[in-house]
């Protein structure tokens, strides 16, 4: 695992430094993602830098330092990521005639390309990756990423330069950065908690889509255009094929197949000359991938879980009740409030762009509780997506099974007259009103009866705070274009609509993105078997009774798991990973709160409306109202705002000269 960064400069006589320290700068705003090498390269004619930093995982010789050429000469490659099929891929080019010098995958990878061509080798490759291919022949840039997005690229132009890495911290290290607030990213992040691609916190900035290939070319150069991204894979056409072709089998042989896939999946990867663990919640996915690690696995694999004091959030039990039937290696830590200040405030830095997520916080402490042990560690991310554990699903489609039984102006009218009475109800003082919990949910009652259809049923459902135009200073509510998407109605049912877009959107972007940031940020990588291409196209193929039926989640997945644990440890409502930050920050992060929502801190940017935050601010503080999670995203925006101006350095037009650099900051000159 590592970190790339990079750029192209059309115009490289205008620079006074040297075109590779600038690379080198920018690779290292990555350190943290690759601690053991790193590398650049440029060609000055070109005006192409690249960058690169290195976590050894695979071959931890010298013979997998990047950037790597290809043996004929025309690639030159940064790759962020694992090929877990690289062996088999080896043996097809070594029967072509080609020779290898290391074990590495980038070098196979890049044997690939100068066999069959960029884009037919993507399409063979069975991994997660993010990379940027400099081809010296047709004097052009490709960038990539895997078919799920678990690793992330960031592009764009600025100030006439095309950057590209796997982090913002990289592209700010150009001297030539320069960037402006997208107004419209910033209220999708006040909705969501996160920045739905393929839009950035930064105009011009944006995210490679998931299963992308973008080449940027001379007529690009020439016009400072961006290239459209190309699918080289696309989740419509697997879900395509998946619903023309389903599965013909029985439940049973389903079973049997994803067995199969699974086991396989793992099983590469575990492979790695560094030791590698597992996280393990005792829900069941992660049980799922333990259960099949164990059983591949002669030694006790080793399992890390966090958990948290708060009864309700707490799923340590759980974990350590599978971990000790599975005879897992397992340890656990627990949140305690004392950890809270020192770390909160770590996030903005982490995640490089506002990101809200309430389970980012253990999963960086679960990050580093692994890392010490371990350098890699695989997660049970995407069953939920894949197979319908959502309890969002379930309610969705109660909802919009009920709305449709009530004509569409009795809707509206019952909606606006439940909204009149909770909001006189929410106006009484405490002691006359009650709790205010009832209200509320009349308030969430009347809006859904408005919603439109069941796109604005999901909408409803997914939004964290449903109007960030109330909380914005002139900054209109984004226009809900992510959702809006043209294939919604081309899907069969409300449940493979729910999915298909969790997958594109909310999976890459904030659970994946979550993953990514905290395990890397401590030099750990993750790995997900579940996002293997062939388990996704095989669980769109599956009828929609073998991933969920009578209100059961994840059918196929209880079937497989039930093979290795009892029952008793996995068959319960979905818990979820959130932390408790509704009570956080009116408790051990109050102080810390109350100095990001002053009056000053509000009034200095203007992007909030200051009074309505103030007191919305106040009456969670009193427990009038529960404001915590829309405020969480104030104060996640805010953290990252404030963090921002104390680190980004001022725009400068060239780079120290080498001795200096090697005076002042030693590491940043290739030696």
């Amino acid at each position: 695992m590592c970190g790339i960064a990079g750029f192209i400069d059309p115009d490289p006589e205008g620079f006074t430094s040297d075109l590779e320290l600038i690379a080198l700068r920018m690779a290292s705003a990555l350190r943290h993602r690759g601690p053991d090498d790193e590398g650049a390269w440029a060609d000055p004619v070109s005006g192409v830098g690249l960058g690169h930093r290195r976590l050894a995982v695979q071959d931890l010789s010298a013979a997998g330092h990047q950037p790597m050429f290809s043996a004929d000469g025309r690639f030159v490659v940064i790759f962020n990521g694992e090929i877990y099929n690289f062996i088999e891929l080896r043996g097809e080019l070594e029967e072509r005639g080609h020779r290898f010098h290391g074990h590495s995958d980038t070098e196979v990878m890049l044997a690939g390309f100068s066999e069959w061509g960029l884009e037919p080798t993507l399409r063979r490759l069975t991994g997660m990756f993010a990379l940027a291919a400099w081809d010296r022949g047709q004097r052009r840039l490709c960038l990539a990423r895997d078919r799920a997005g678990e690793k992330p690229l960031y592009y764009g132009w600025t100030s006439g330069v095309f950057l590209f890495g796997s982090e913002l911290k990289a592209l700010r290290a150009h001297p030539q950065w320069q960037a402006r607030l997208d107004h419209e990213a910033l209220a999708s992040f006040i909705r969501h908690n996160y920045i739905p691609a393929p839009r950035s916190i930064y105009r011009g900035i944006y995210k490679l889509p998931p299963g992308a290939l973008l080449i940027l070319d001379g007529e690009h150069l020439r016009s400072r255009a961006n290239p459209e991204p190309k699918c080289y894979w696309s989740l419509w056409t697997a879900a395509q094929r998946g619903l023309a072709s389903p599965f013909p089998g029985s439940e049973a042989e389903a079973a049997e197949q994803l067995a199969y896939l699974l086991a396989d999946s793992v099983k590469r990867q575990m492979v790695a000359d560094v030791p590698v663990g597992a996280f393990l919640s005792g829900g069941i996915d992660s049980s799922l991938i333990v259960a099949f690690m164990q059983a591949a696995n002669r030694r006790r694999v080793r399992t890390f879980s966090v958990g948290f004091v708060e009864r309700g959030h707490d799923e340590a039990p759980y974990a350590r009740a599978v971990a000790g039937h599975l005879g897992t290696q397992h340890t656990e830590l627990y949140v305690q409030a004392a950890m809270l200040p020192q770390t909160v405030p770590r996030l903005s830095t982490i995640y490089d762009e506002p990101f809200a997520d309430t389970s980012h916080l253990p999963t960086l402490l679960l990050s580093e509780l692994a890392r010490k042990h371990v350098t890699v560690c695989l997660t049970g991310d995407g069953g939920d997506e894949l197979f319908g554990g959502y309890g969002i699903y379930t309610r969705a489609e109660r909802i919009g099974n009920l709305l449709k039984l009530i004509p569409g102006p009795l809707r509206s009218g019952l909606g606006l007259g439940l909204e009149g009475v909770a909001r006189a109800g929410l106006s009484l003082p405490r002691w006359r009103g009650g709790p205010p919990h009832g209200w509320e949910r009349m308030l969430r009652l009347s809006e859904l009866l408005r919603a439109g259809d069941d796109q604005a049923v999901y909408r409803f459902q997914i939004s964290s705070c449903r109007h960030p135009e109330q909380w914005l200073a002139g900054i209109p509510a984004e226009p809900g274009a992510e959702i809006r998407n043209p294939h919604w109605r081309s899907l069969p049912g409300l449940l493979q609509r729910m999915m298909f877009w969790d997958f594109q959107q909310y999976l890459p972007d904030e659970v994946l993105a979550k993953v990514d940031r905290a395990s890397m940020s401590v030099s750990l990588e993750t790995r997900i078997p579940l996002l293997d291409h062939r388990i996704i196209e095989f669980a769109w193929s599956l009828p929609v009774a073998f991933r969920r039926q009578r209100g059961q989640s994840k059918r196929i997945l209880r079937q497989l798991l039930r093979r290795h644990l009892p029952p008793r440890l996995f068959d319960r409502p979905k818990q979820g990973f959130a932390a408790p930050v509704e009570d956080w920050i009116r408790g051990d992060l109050r102080a810390w709160a109350e100095d990001l929502l002053s009056d000053s801190a509000l009034r200095r940017e203007g992007l909030f409306r200051e009074k309505v935050v103030r007191r919305r601010w106040q009456e969670h503080v009193r427990r009038e109202r529960d404001w915590g999670r829309p405020l969480w995203n104030v104060l996640m925006f805010q953290a990252w705002l404030m963090a921002r101006k104390s680190q980004d350095p001022a725009p400068r037009r060239s780079l120290p000269s080498k001795s200096a650099l090697a005076t002042h900051a030693p590491h940043l000159v290739r030696k």
